[in-house]
């Protein structure tokens, strides 16, 4: 049995979806999951298993960063878990961004010690599964949701005292920041499992300016987010 995912082979499902908050994690089954049963509390990363439109598929909180979020990636590919999809927040870097908007990873710059960690120190570009990629650009798409798609940058500070960051990212056009992506795409490769980001803008951090959501508009960006990953996540399964 893992340390902090106490739980057994086949209590999660095949496909996950990663929320950074554990509270958000039980805002996705309570909402979305038919017969959800909650499967994991240990250290309050709270987690869960139902079904979406009859497809078994699990929810699993994560915390914030990538060493705590790492942790809970491997033990939940040790339980089984072969579609790992991130559902979080962001910062978004680009001056024609607009709070709410929805981005679709294809990469993730690791900023990060974590993914740098997993590779030994060798040059790595953490790659999203090409699979959950174009199956979330082509859900969203039939439902009209638009979508942006492109590199991310996973960074180990949400309180960054580096002033100039964002804007050199912003110039390389990298499209948001968020904090565990890298590590994810990371382990997706060395463990051989499908790994994917979807994130909602709700802050805008360019230009020296910093601009947050409100909470029913974050509430709205989060559900129609949630909606295209979980038609992502169980497809064909």
């Amino acid at each position: 049995m893992p340390i902090h995912l106490r739980a057994e082979p086949g209590d999660y499902a095949e496909a996950c979806l990663l929320p950074g908050d554990p509270l958000r994690a039980k805002y996705i089954a309570d909402t979305y999951l038919e017969g959800a049963v909650q499967v994991n509390g240990e250290r309050g990363l709270l987690g869960f298993t139902g079904t979406w439109d009859g497809k078994r598929v699990s929810v699993q909180g994560t915390g914030m960063g990538c060493p705590s979020a790492t942790i809970v990636f491997e033990e939940l590919i040790q339980l089984g878990v072969k579609r790992l999809l991130r559902v979080g927040t962001c910062g978004g870097l680009q001056p024609d961004h607009a709070l709410g908007d929805l981005i679709v990873a294809i990469s993730a710059v690791p900023a990060d010690a974590t993914a740098t960690h997993l590779v030994g120190g060798e040059p790595h570009a953490p790659t999203a599964s090409w699979e959950l990629v174009h199956e979330a650009v082509h859900v969203a798409k039939g439902k009209e949701e638009k979508v942006r798609v492109g590199p991310i940058v996973s960074s180990d500070l949400f309180y960054n005292p580096d002033d100039g960051q964002y804007e050199r990212w912003s110039k390389r056009g990298i499209l948001a920041v968020e904090m565990e992506a890298a590590a994810l795409f990371t382990l997706g490769a060395l463990r051989g499992v499908l790994s994917g980001c979807l994130l909602t803008v709700s802050d805008i951090v360019v230009k020296g300016e910093f601009v947050r959501i409100s909470d029913e508009e974050l509430r709205a960006a989060v559900d129609r987010m949630t909606r295209i990953a979980l038609d992502t996540a169980t497809a064909g399964h």
